[in-house]
């Protein structure tokens, strides 16, 4: 099928360059929500709150019993923009630096194609969603009953890419984004003179153990062939060069493609910690806190994904760290969630998600809209 979908363009550089200017974090999204909704009644729509500042909007086909739903997040990132544009965000040391903004217009521009092709034959619901940055509103939205209340069979996701060529996909079946696990420890000793260590407890020389030995636990626990990481990236402890610090601090991050392989990493974690109790005479507080699951492609999806999406460039990308919340749908249904690339070196849209400097072509996404709108005309 070729789709010209250059009369939603304007729109979407419309809607995006709007919401680029109201960024707003996670469950302040009010602006936001209100120029949504605003815009989904303009082109005839019924949109319903949901999570306190998201949105939803059910569009009933023929065929009532089978759902397909797509899903855009919608929150923003603490982030001072240094992008020299005149659609600059307005709202100072706030920015939409990982492309919700885009992620928006390109679902509003997909709901403005589905009204042009009324009355559709399977019924649709298009998820706006809070806060995927943190702390995740998707698994509050799937625990709200919203999906099976809809009889959805199956859910779509996107995110914008830099890394890959300007309108280009990736994606993959199987494991794709990784679950995360906050790592906090706190390591008490016992304060002392620097020249008479042997009347104290260091709690700094534990803590340079604690990191030596987790990296055993990656190196050691897990097959080569297992995607796995694990990072100290913060600690503090000590208050001069001549004391023995009666404490450490630390934080890091634990990034798996499975909750067998995050149970195991943190029971690993805890055993460390003992031991070095032991060894050390020190005590080790810890708190890990698990975050979203896995991104797990469904297989059977992607194969027929494959094939829908002809004419479209894509390619098998490699599992990527990252972490997204989107996991939590592909826990109720069968879901797929792709990259859409934006690189682009000749016009300079060439910085990473999280920069202050992000920015991309709006006509990107209308391969975005494009891809929607195939998947849902191959969806049975």
């Amino acid at each position: 099928m070729i789709m010209d979908l250059n009369f939603l363009l304007d729109d979407v550089i419309k809607n995006r360059r709007a919401l680029h200017q109201i960024p707003e974090t996670a469950l302040t999204e009010f602006k936001t929500q209100k120029y949504l909704k605003d815009y989904l009644i303009s082109i005839g729509l019924n949109p319903q709150e949901i999570c306190e500042t998201g949105l939803y909007v059910y569009i009933e086909g023929k065929d009532k019993e089978n759902c397909i739903a797509f899903r855009s997040d919608i929150d923003a990132l603490d982030i001072l923009e240094e992008n020299n544009i005149e659609f600059a965000s307005k709202h100072k040391g706030k920015m939409h630096a990982c492309g919700h903004d885009g992620h928006m217009a390109t679902l509003l521009g997909f709901a403005k194609y589905l009204t042009t092709i009324q009355p559709l034959e399977k019924s649709v619901l298009l998820i706006f969603q809070p806060a995927e940055e943190a702390p995740g509103r998707a698994k509050e939205i799937c625990q709200s009953g919203l999906l099976q209340k809809y009889s959805v069979k199956e859910v779509y996701g996107l995110h914008l890419f830099p890394e890959l060529p300007e309108g280009t996909i990736g994606t993959r079946a199987g494991a794709f984004f990784a679950q995360p696990t906050v790592i906090h420890g706190k390591i008490t000793g016992k304060s002392g003179h620097g020249a008479m260590p042997h009347k104290g407890v260091d709690a700094l020389q534990a803590f340079t153990k604690v990191v030596d030995a987790y990296q055993t636990i990656i190196s050691r626990n897990f097959s080569p062939f297992e995607t796995t990481a694990l990072t100290i990236g913060k600690f503090q402890g000590g208050s001069a060069f001549n004391i023995l610090p009666e404490t450490v601090e630390f934080w890091g991050t634990l990034r798996t493609f499975s909750q067998a392989n995050t149970d195991f990493a943190i029971k690993r974690i805890k055993e460390i910690h003992r031991g070095i109790e032991i060894a050390y005479n020190v005590k080790i507080e810890e708190n890990l806190e698990v975050m979203y699951p896995p991104v797990t492609n469904d297989e059977k999806l992607y194969n027929k994904f494959l094939k829908t999406i002809e004419g479209i460039p894509c390619v098998e990308y490699e599992p990527l760290a990252i972490a997204e919340d989107f996991a939590y749908y592909q826990q109720e249904v069968p879901g797929l969630f792709v990259l859409l690339g934006t690189r682009n070196e000749e016009k300079g849209f060439v910085q990473a998600l999280h920069n202050c400097r992000f920015n991309f072509d709006e006509k990107a996404l209308l391969t975005g809209i494009e891809m929607f709108a195939k998947i849902y005309h191959n969806f049975k």
